[in-house]
């Protein structure tokens, strides 16, 4: 499906897509499971709503503070299905303050000269930095249960996903919001290092490499029982149905076994189907 672009579409936000790791009530502290027993019972959709209203209420402000302020955090809750065929909840806190200091600490070594300071003006980011908890803020900062990825979903977060897990499709006047894939954080892990090794012995100067093992290691900081979720975000819309995680796949076993022209056209299918969308970040 080719990229009309967010005016096309009426989207007026980046294309933001999310990994994000879920873990079973007891993971967590007696604090956060407090607060996640306080908003278990909300849907997705509302805490959805909650986050883009907040969202827009930091950029709309008068004076320039793209920093949440007090509040309590928001918990994504996922029903997964166990062996037993029951379902169980899981957990993920938004962590939005830690995310925004480390999303603020990467713009500032990016961009430099005087639009630093328009976009994060010192006496905003002082403030926000006396808000982190310091008790917390490491603990939380060594384990962020939310990465995020604009304009574009990151081949590597593909190679966790298989196209039978379990799939959401969220949509809503003929228009796909998001899609949602869940899989056991012990087979992402299985099959991020089956992939790893394959790509070691057959493409070791690949960077798709060194983004697999990052991913792992970040993987492993979590229980095994624990649940990774691809939520496509708005960008599902431009692609959906997406064969992106069997591109992916075929592309690393044709590597393996030698075959270069399958390689290709595995290539070819990702790319022309993501390069238009991250052109969009260049767009005007």
């Amino acid at each position: 499906m080719a990229a009309t672009g967010p005016a096309a579409t009426g989207h007026t936000f980046p294309y933001v897509s999310y990994l994000r790791v879920y873990e079973p009530l007891e993971a967590f502290s007696d604090a956060q499971q407090l607060v996640m027993l306080e908003q278990r019972s909300r849907e997705r959709k509302v805490t959805e709503g909650i986050e883009r209203t907040h969202s827009l209420h930091r950029i709309l402000r008068q004076v320039s503070d793209p920093f949440p302020h007090h509040g309590a955090d928001l918990v994504r809750v996922l029903h997964f299905p166990g062996a037993s065929g029951t379902t169980t909840q899981y957990y993920c806190p938004n962590q939005l303050a830690v995310r925004t200091s480390l999303a603020a600490e990467s713009l500032g070594q990016t961009i430099r000269g005087p639009l630093v300071d328009v976009l994060l003006p010192e006496a905003a980011t002082d403030a926000h930095q006396a808000r982190l908890d310091p008790e917390t803020v490491a603990e939380t900062t060594a384990k962020l249960h939310t990465r995020s990825a604009t304009w574009g979903i990151p081949f590597s977060w593909f190679v966790l996903i298989h196209e039978d897990d379990l799939t959401e499709v969220i949509e809503d006047g003929g228009e796909v919001r998001t899609v949602r894939v869940a899989a056991p954080v012990h087979e992402c892990i299985e099959r991020a290092k089956h992939a790893m090794a394959s790509l070691a012995i057959a493409a070791p100067e690949l960077d798709l490499i060194d983004d697999l093992t990052d991913i792992i290691e970040w993987l492993q900081l979590f229980r095994l029982d624990a649940v990774v979720e691809l939520d496509y975000g708005p960008v599902a819309d431009l692609v959906f149905p997406d064969e992106s995680p069997m591109d992916v796949r075929l592309g690393i076993e044709c590597l393996s076994e030698g075959d270069m022209t399958g390689a290709a056209a595995s290539y070819r299918r990702l790319a022309s189907r993501w390069i238009p969308i991250r052109q969009l970040a260049r767009a005007n």
